[in-house]
């Protein structure tokens, strides 16, 4: 009894001196300050410091003492904690780490925070370059390749990119995440990639990417990063987020017509998914992403009662998935799948096989040249059946007779397809050989596409209205054409095609806009400043850059308003008869010359009728004769004013075009006075020669300069300066006192001398700027046919 009594107080000693040397063991290893040798004080410089240093010291790749793995564990999870703040002053305040257990050799067991791992983390050695996980490798990105590859393959299929490095230990938290997450994406379709900073840190850079471990996702060359935590659940969401919003949409039995009639005007065929399932599934999403500029995508849930009449119509299997494409025909469905597990590559085959209509319409040069591509081996020549019509009810007949007449003459080197003559006017003209551009009667083409510039054989095979004629003598074509390809007698460039669907640009930049807002009020929630940082840069220098711009423009306007009294009076006085050579525009000349273009039917247009709003053309009147002379005068004198970008410069020779300055001037002859002599009148001809003209094409007015003889008679200036009120009593008060005198200038070219017809062009002009010379407003102008060359 006595040795048991003694025993017992003896178990009791050994027990607590075990737990307080197992306490004493364990309380400095939960000391991360310890184990780093920092004091409690120290800065995030200095634990990063001596962490780089000791994890050097005691990575395992490097140090070959049984206890430095060990160590590097500990070191590593000490810095994991006092890097991070909360962390910090959690351990600060209460002594705990993360982990309720303490540090210790095999006791690791699984954290519950924003990253997942597995005994599997501890699979050393670390991802070194000699020891990379091949698995990764697999994906690696560089810069070249991420620019040329997956930017392009983005447009068709998302990306899903992880960012890591040789010294980060938070990665292996993700690894088993990751990996089963891309088995599962890439088995959909979905783009991987891995970027190490330590090798690719341009890459990193570029994709804004400054911490390890991030998850990021590509689509459409746009940059969307991962914020949650790093769950399969997660992720597959991420994806999915990524995805436009309206790539697929709900269809039942009040709306079926609707989307299945829509073909016409889309120009697609349409796709509808049958299945149990309340959600879109992925795979399907997917791929209505990576086809959307072939097909339209609708999805029907057979477990609503609303789709039942759809379900019945179309004769259903409720048991596996169903997938119905439809064309021309929407009542019967030209393709159809049925399978419990659809994969990717058969849905794939399934989408390719079906991609265009049965005849589409060419709508823009993409379309054209994968209908009709490009001849590049003799044996496989295609050849494209083109019909020409229009969009009219009164074409329909027609239109329809040719889609049958495809339907049923489908063969792998024949393509049909149609365009309307309306939309595409300069194909059509040259595949009609048609020159004056008007509308034709609907007309079947043949063509082969020989180069990529555009040049192709063509035959215009018949006229077509629907007739059993036309589609037998069509047939009969192109069973030659099988025999005998030189039957393609013409040949032509073709132009390239309008984008019949440009008009929607504006619908899809509100979509892009609406997705960008998204993104940017996503990161500002998670308050991801540091990628935050060039988009906010970018706002602030707009913003900097447009108050400069008003701030300046003010100070700017208000010193224009104070030089532009003293320019009017100057004006003035220059009208009055004071001298003055010439003026100065507000801007000075831009180049050491004056470009002057000739006002023929080819530049008619351009330089007049269609004349942007606020510009004006100058146009000098001259002769064969006087050309040479006139242009080097009129040169002096508008010099000064090339540097206005609302002035363009021109000449017209009546010699070649005097009708139609006749035409132009009888116009506004009821509100000008246009001096001749009692000779001229007889003979109803005027000289023209020395006359500037200032056209708004835009308006539909001009201004009036007539060449006047400035020799010693300075008061005989003023009369002939085309202004205000005043300008025309001078003139007629000048007739009234010296007839025998004007005669005499009008009659003898000696007297008026040629070069001396626009001196007091660059006075003119001044008042043509300042807005004060008559206007002489034309009802239009002459047609082309008083500009051609007369005979």
């Amino acid at each position: 009894m006595a040795g048991s009594k003694m025993s017992l107080p003896l178990a009791l000693v050994v027990v607590l001196s075990v737990l307080l040397t197992g306490a004493a063991h364990a309380g400095p290893e939960m000391d991360p300050y310890k184990i780093l040798g920092v004091t409690r004080s120290a800065s995030q410089a200095e634990i990063k410091k001596v962490y780089k240093r000791l994890a050097k010291e005691w990575h395992p790749d490097k140090n070959k003492n049984p206890g430095a793995e060990d160590m590097f564990i500990k070191i590593t999870k000490s810095y994991e904690i006092l890097s991070n703040e909360d962390k910090r002053a959690n351990y600060d305040h209460y002594g705990q780490t993360d982990d309720t257990q303490p540090y210790g050799g095999g006791r690791y067991g699984q954290r519950h925070d924003s990253f997942y791992f597995d005994e599997s983390f501890f699979n050393f050695p670390f991802n070194s370059k000699n020891h990379r996980d091949f698995a990764d490798s697999k994906y690696t990105l560089h810069f070249n390749q991420y620019v040329n590859d997956v930017v392009p393959d983005s447009y068709k299929r998302p990306y899903l990119i992880k960012i890591t490095s040789d010294w980060c230990f938070s990665c292996i938290h993700i690894e088993p995440v990751w990996k089963e997450v891309v088995q599962e994406m890439e088995n959909l379709g979905v783009g991987i990639g891995v970027v190490d900073v330590g090798y690719e840190r341009r890459l990193a850079n570029h994709l804004g990417a400054h911490r390890t471990p991030s998850i990021l996702g590509v689509i459409n060359g746009k940059v969307t990063f991962f914020h949650y935590a790093v769950a399969k659940e997660h992720l597959r969401q991420f994806v999915e987020d990524l995805l436009p919003q309206r790539l697929v949409e709900r269809v039942t039995d009040k709306n079926d017509l609707q989307f299945l009639n829509s073909w016409h005007e889309l120009n697609k065929p349409h796709v509808l998914l049958f299945d149990q399932v309340p959600v879109v599934p992925l795979l399907y999403k997917l791929t209505a992403f990576a086809y959307k500029d072939y097909l339209q995508f609708g999805y029907v849930d057979q477990g609503l009662s609303e789709t039942a009449n759809l379900q019945k119509q179309f004769n259903i299997n409720t048991y596996a998935p169903t997938m119905l494409v439809f064309k021309e025909n929407t009542d019967k469905p030209a393709d159809i799948i049925q399978a419990k597990g659809m994969k990717k590559q058969i849905i794939d085959e399934f989408m390719l096989n079906n991609k265009f209509l049965l005849a589409p319409r060419l709508v823009n040069q993409k379309l054209f040249d994968e209908l009709c591509p490009v001849k590049q081996f003799h044996r496989r020549r295609k050849y494209c059946v083109l019909l020409i019509t229009g969009d009219e009810e009164t074409f329909s007949y027609g239109n329809q007779a040719f889609l049958s007449f495809a339907s049923a003459n489908m063969k792998e080197v024949v393509r049909f397809a149609y365009v309307y003559q309306r939309l595409q006017q300069p194909l059509c003209d040259i595949l009609m050989q048609n020159k004056d551009s008007a509308l034709s009667p609907p007309q079947v083409v043949i063509l082969e596409r020989r180069n990529a510039a555009g040049k192709a054989m063509f035959k215009p095979v018949t006229a077509w209205n629907g007739s059993e004629e036309d589609k037998q003598c069509l047939l009969e074509e192109l069973e030659r054409l099988q025999k005998d390809p030189s039957i393609l007698i013409h040949d032509a460039m073709l132009p390239e095609l309008n984008n019949e669907f440009a008009s929607m640009f504006v619908i899809r930049w509100i979509y892009a806009s609406y997705d960008y807002l998204s993104e940017v009020i996503d990161d500002i929630l998670h308050n991801n400043w540091r990628e935050m940082m060039p988009l906010l840069s970018l706002i602030f220098s707009a913003l900097f850059i447009l108050f400069g711009t008003v701030v300046i423009q003010a100070f700017s306007d208000s010193s224009e308003d104070k030089q532009t009294k003293p320019k009017a009076k100057d004006g003035m006085k220059v009208e009055n008869g004071s001298p003055g050579t010439g003026s100065t525009s507000s801007r000075p000349p831009k180049k050491n010359f004056v470009e002057v273009t000739e006002l023929t039917d080819i530049t008619y247009f351009s330089n007049l009728v269609k004349l942007r709003p606020g510009h004006m053309n100058i146009v000098l009147v001259l002769t064969d004769t006087s050309k040479n002379i006139l242009l080097s005068k009129f040169a002096k004198e508008v010099y000064s004013f090339t540097g206005s970008l609302t002035l363009h410069f021109s000449f017209l020779n009546i010699d070649k075009h005097g009708e139609w300055i006749n035409t132009l001037l009888e116009y506004a002859q009821d509100s000008m006075h246009i001096d001749t002599d009692e000779d001229d009148r007889g003979n109803n001809k005027i000289d023209y020669t020395g006359y500037v003209l200032a056209l708004n094409g835009h308006k539909k007015y001009l201004c009036l300069f007539k060449p006047v003889y400035t020799g010693e008679d300075l008061e005989s200036k003023s009369s002939e300066d085309e202004g205000g009120n005043s300008g025309g009593r001078s003139r007629s008060s000048s007739r009234d006192e010296h007839p025998p005198r004007k005669s005499n200038r009008s009659r003898s070219m000696s007297t008026l001398q040629i070069h001396h017809k626009l001196d007091r062009l660059g006075l003119w002009m001044e008042r043509l700027m300042e807005g004060t010379l008559p206007r002489y407003y034309i009802p239009s102008w002459p047609g082309l046919d008083k500009i051609t060359t007369s005979k």
